[in-house]
């Protein structure tokens, strides 16, 4: 009998079992125990965005009495499909606002890790996301969430902007939402809501900066971390309004009402419209600049002062461009090697003028192109290389040019993930080369991450497995105390401008001089390049 129970039990912790059910504001969830970690999967923070409240601020969720079975993902936001490893999983819809809450003991008070997924505001979902390590070892509460994305969760224009409410930024304002959730029912799950720390990867990580410039989370955050991102100018009203102006002329809305008109399309109408991840459609942008949600643009919020002014961590991977220059190629015919065609087209999409889909901030010269190319030169060391140190460098200097304006005004620090043996979840292609690439660093934070439900899940090798321990370990101090040394590690520098300002994330936890990763990255050429409104 007793051999019995023991099966039982081990056989409960590997397949779930149901948890008793927490009480929240709205009403009763009742979510999964496994392998030490009690999920809630599936929780609505907000009425769904459909019909009439398409393109409106989110809205308040109906309550309920009986006890809710959160056991199971909700569906994520409308996006394309149809992209391979890369792709968005199958079960998406515009009602899609849904959290995911992973404690492992709901009675004590624990810092919670607010996670906002990347995708470039175009793609992605909250459950390519495993926090166990986080949850168990770094003895966090972690929430996931879905937000609108592409023209969804951010599109303008004059028709509905002049509706009275908030606009564009529909997908920052879900963010808001979700983090005032977390307001109200973190002590339920264990979770401290004075203790709040928002991050995120790449989209995700600017999605954080906008959410800390943004006067509209005062009282929410107290922490942030910025993965591989967290630069990026907002575009200015009138791009956007420009954009949303001729999406509506694409999508046949004309006339009187083009409010009602838009809301209408069926979602396959617009996702049509929005393009796919390897060729996004010049109608989608990003985070605007809207007069209340983002009053300011970033960098000038950053100077100052005019933020949140919570302890921030940001970084960057060595070899940000690898994944950029990867996408590529997995996309050419026949995924042969890139060559110096491709590496003028990415050229031209970044420094040729109006960069990014929908153009818009920052407007380069037209002859920036050539100068980044005369510094970074094909014959030097084939295309792949010139495309991955001209974006690398690029990415690492943006960071290098934000740090003093955020470390004037709150403690920062800063790193750069330097292990070039990360695995990856590209295929084998020819003359691509895997380094330290972007989103390289995920799974040494979140188990197994995959870069997309058709993607092998990595598997890390022992010396990794050590390396996660300590970025893990980094992660859950910062998020408990805003700084990311523990009593038995370090030592991780405060940013500054003279002296240790970095720590190189490998086996070596190394720091370095501002001076001298400025040197390793070319920072003094890329001070006379980059913009940053």
């Amino acid at each position: 009998m007793k051999v019995f129970t023991v099966l039982a039990t081990l056989l409960a912790m590997t397949l779930g079992a149901n948890a008793a059910p927490i009480a929240t504001a709205e009403g009763p969830v009742e979510g999964v125990a496994k392998n030490g970690v009690t999920q809630f999967l599936g929780i609505p923070y907000a009425k769904p965005p459909v019909g009439n409240l398409r393109w409106m601020p989110p809205q308040p969720v109906a309550k309920w009495t009986a006890a809710r079975k959160t056991d199971k993902f909700g569906p994520t936001c409308a996006q394309v499909t149809t992209l391979g490893p890369f792709a968005g999983p199958p079960n998406n819809n515009e009602d899609c606002l849904y959290l995911n809450v992973f404690t492992a003991d709901t009675k004590t008070k624990r810092p919670v890790l607010v996670w906002i997924h990347g995708g470039g505001y175009f793609d992605g979902a909250s459950n390519d996301y495993d926090p166990a390590k986080l949850v168990t070892r770094g003895k966090l509460v972690v929430v996931t969430f879905n937000y609108r994305l592409n023209l969804f969760g951010f599109m303008a224009h004059p028709a509905i902007d002049a509706e009275g409410h908030a606009f564009g930024n529909y997908g920052v304002m879900d963010m808001q939402a979700a983090l005032q959730w977390v307001k109200r029912n973190a002590a339920s799950f264990g979770g401290d809501p004075n203790n709040v720390t928002v991050g995120g990867q790449s989209a995700g990580a600017g999605a954080s900066s906008a959410l800390v410039v943004s006067p509209a989370s005062k009282g929410l955050i107290h922490r942030a971390i910025y993965q591989s991102g967290g630069y990026t100018p907002f575009a200015s009203k009138d791009t956007a309004e420009a954009r949303g102006q001729k999406f509506a002329a694409a999508a046949g809305c004309n006339g009187p009402d083009i409010a009602k008109c838009l809301r209408a399309l069926p979602a396959s109408k617009i996702t049509g419209l929005a393009g796919t991840a390897s060729a996004i459609s010049p109608l989608v942008g990003g985070p605007l600049l809207d007069r209340t949600i983002l009053p300011r643009q970033l960098i000038d919020a950053f100077q100052s002062g005019a933020f949140n002014q919570v302890p921030m961590m940001m970084g960057t991977t060595r070899d940000e461009g690898n994944f950029n220059a990867g996408i590529t190629q997995y996309f050419k015919p026949g995924r042969t090697a890139l060559d110096e065609n491709d590496y003028k087209g990415y050229l031209q999409r970044t420094y040729g003028g109006n960069a990014g889909p929908g153009g818009g901030l920052p407007a380069y010269a037209k002859t920036t192109m050539d100068t980044v190319a005369a510094q970074y030169p094909v014959a030097r060391a084939g295309a792949q290389m010139a495309w991955d140190s001209a974006h690398s460098d690029a990415m690492a200097c943006r960071g290098q040019y934000t740090a003093p304006a955020i470390a004037g005004h709150a403690p920062l620090y800063m790193y750069l993930f330097n292990d070039r043996t990360a695995q990856t979840y590209f295929p084998k292609m020819a003359g691509f080369q895997p380094l330290a690439y972007h989103t390289a660093d995920i799974p040494y934070v979140f188990t197994g991450y995959h870069g997309g439900p058709e993607g092998a899940p990595i598997v890390l090798t022992a010396a990794q497995a050590k390396l996660s321990d300590r970025l893990v370990d980094a992660w859950a101090n910062f998020a408990r105390t805003g700084n990311p040394n523990g009593a038995s590690d370090g030592p991780w520098p405060r940013w500054k401008k003279d002296g240790a300002a970095y720590l190189l994330q490998d086996a070596a936890w190394a720091t370095q001089t501002n001076a001298e990763f400025a040197a390793a990255h070319n920072c003094g050429f890329w001070s006379k390049i980059l913009l940053y409104k």
